[in-house]
């Protein structure tokens, strides 16, 4: 027999992600934030691989990585606009989760699953930090492709590479509602 809980159900129907640039201090401490990162991991992981870590981003790091991302984007010829909003999701930003896809060697379970694997982590990830009561955004932007970036700032190997950067911290506006999918348009149903 199912076990419903409809309260889950109602918090998935419902939720929305926070705009990073809307969200202020208070933001988790290590200890509220070890539960959200638990929950995060509990992803399917198909032969328990863990082709993913977490890097956690805290105010102290921020101004560092802003500086980074204005001089890759200078050694790179950005555009101004593209250049500052690299940057800016550090400004902004006073906690932030890095999800570092890592792929392993297997026989058994292709890269693919492994990688969707690395998403499964990113969206627990969003969904445990709304359901604790914190606003909460998944963004990457140019610096999460850009491979002197990602060596610098997070060191990552050149296997690894950025899944997502879940953003978190206390909601200052109501978040903006938006048009979602048409399920009935999105979806095929094979019976026979």
């Amino acid at each position: 027999m199912p076990d419903p809980k409809p309260e889950v159900l109602d918090f998935l129907l419902s939720r929305r992600s926070r705009p990073a640039k809307t969200l202020a201090l208070p933001v988790p401490d290590r200890a509220a934030l070890a539960p959200i990162l638990t929950a995060a991991l509990r992803t399917p992981d198909h032969g328990k691989l863990e082709p993913w870590r977490l890097i956690v981003l805290e105010a102290g790091a921020m101004p560092r990585l802003a500086a980074l991302a204005e001089a890759r984007a200078e050694a790179l010829a950005l555009d101004p606009d593209k250049s500052a909003k690299g940057r800016a999701q550090f400004d902004q930003s006073h906690l932030a989760v890095v999800v570092v896809a890592r792929p392993q060697p297997s026989d058994k379970v292709p890269e693919i699953e492994q990688i969707l694997s690395a998403g499964a982590v990113c969206l627990s990830l969003l969904n445990a930090a709304h359901a604790a009561g914190w606003g909460a955004n998944w963004l990457t932007g140019w610096p999460a492709y850009d491979r002197g970036f990602l060596r610098e700032a997070f060191g990552l190997a050149d296997r690894e590479f950025v899944a997502g950067i879940v953003h978190i911290g206390s909601e200052t506006v109501a978040p903006p509602e938006r048009p979602r999918p048409d399920v009935a348009s999105l979806t095929t149903w094979v019976s026979e």
